[in-house]
């Protein structure tokens, strides 16, 4: 009997990702249907995004645009990509032209690049592009995101003056560390009651993208619906070469 090929780290990472969805899903009552994995693969190289893909993973994020336009073209079209990390205005187009199969942008905060996203999708002429508004739950300067008071403001931007956009949810980094407190989580969960109710969505139709590698079992147990892991799946990060990139 031949000898089963030995499963590598990242794709037992995965599984082992999954069960912990699974279990965090189950203690809030919830299905773990209801939480989207993102597999973000930052710095990491092809070959190894391919294996979580053989595995059968489809939904990977991207932070950075260079690398995303250099990596997403080899690598099979059924990908359900993310773009989660912060997005210069002057960079949409040329990721909504290298990338026809990107699902999603996690990580809008503001109207201007709500704009250019929505006239690059228009120029390119593919569907209309999901999109999710980056709040700042933390209330750190530094960070990216729109204040949650401002945060109503342009959701409706996106929604009535973005005809190529699709408002799909509210997304949130958290703190320094990449971990959140259950606050930040309640922050986001408030804003989206608010917007649901004003604009008479159900809340079902709201996403929410909170809960990262040091958080997401809290998160889930919290209400998110969408978790971004990375280095859980694909080991540290190396940022040797992103310096010469940005």
């Amino acid at each position: 009997m031949a000898a089963q090929p030995v499963e590598g780290a990242a794709v037992t990472a995965l599984r082992t990702v999954f069960h912990r969805v699974r279990q965090a899903a189950e203690r809030s009552g919830r299905l773990a249907d209801d939480v989207r994995v993102v597999a973000v693969s930052k710095t990491k190289p092809v070959s190894l995004i391919r294996q979580v893909y053989d595995a059968g993973h489809r939904c990977f994020g991207e932070n950075y645009v260079q690398e995303f336009i250099e990596k997403a073209p080899q690598l099979p079209q059924d990908i359900d990509w993310h773009f989660i990390g912060h997005l210069q205005s002057n960079k949409a187009k040329s990721l909504i032209a290298a990338v026809p199969n990107l699902s999603m942008v996690q990580g809008v905060d503001n109207a201007k690049i709500a704009n250019h996203l929505d006239r690059a999708v228009s120029s390119i002429g593919r569907r209309p592009l999901p999109v999710m508004v980056q709040v700042n739950t933390s209330g750190e300067i530094s960070k990216s995101g729109i204040e949650p008071s401002h945060c109503m403001e342009l959701v409706k931007h996106v929604k009535f003056s973005c005809p190529n956009l699709v408002f799909s949810g509210l997304m949130t980094i958290g703190m320094p560390d990449y971990t959140s407190t259950p606050e930040n989580f309640k922050t986001l969960s408030r804003c989206r009651v608010e917007i649901c109710k004003e604009l008479g969505m159900p809340e079902n139709q709201c996403e929410l993208s909170m809960g990262m590698s040091g958080d997401f079992e809290l998160a889930i147990e919290m209400g998110s619906t969408n978790v971004r892991i990375g280095s859980t799946i694909f080991g540290p990060r190396d940022y040797s070469k992103k310096q010469q990139q940005q």
